[in-house]
């Protein structure tokens, strides 16, 4: 059996804004992308035409890995907040810096990069849309 955990952000809003966001930041390639007006109709629950052009589903393949995104619906509470964070991984500290460097763009540095006693070069980062991400580079130190 294989099991998978993929991190599913949920923006209040501005989801397509953050997909071309992580488009240029971390060479993101869209896999797929739904706004809610593709969505087959419920009429039982009709849609406000705010929701339309947001997105319903996405996903996006950075590296070996995959997002997931969708916008909130209006009125779900969503917040930022710093219970997860996203780890990229990364044998190149050059690589590194360029996605911590594309990152902080607008955004938040909680921790610069810098080499730690685990890694030649680690950092923590929240970009302009709240996510918190850790850069992380394998390697000797």
């Amino acid at each position: 059996m294989a099991v998978q955990l993929t991190p599913y952000l949920t923006m209040n809003g501005n989801a397509k804004e953050a997909i071309q966001f992580y488009q240029q930041a971390l060479e993101a390639e869209v896999l797929f992308i739904q706004n809610f007006e593709e969505m087959p109709e419920n009429p039982e629950f009709p849609l406000p035409a705010e929701m339309k052009d947001r997105v319903s589903h996405a996903t996006l393949k950075i590296g070996e890995s995959v997002l997931m995104f969708s916008d909130s619906f209006p009125g779900q509470a969503s917040q930022n907040g710093n219970l997860l964070s996203i780890c990229i991984t990364t044998d190149s500290p050059e690589q590194a810096g360029q996605y911590f460097e594309a990152l902080k763009q607008g955004g938040k540095v909680e921790m610069p990069l810098q080499e730690t006693f685990f890694s030649p070069n680690y950092g923590i980062v929240a970009d302009k849309f709240g996510v918190v991400f850790q850069v992380f580079t394998q390697g000797p130190h």
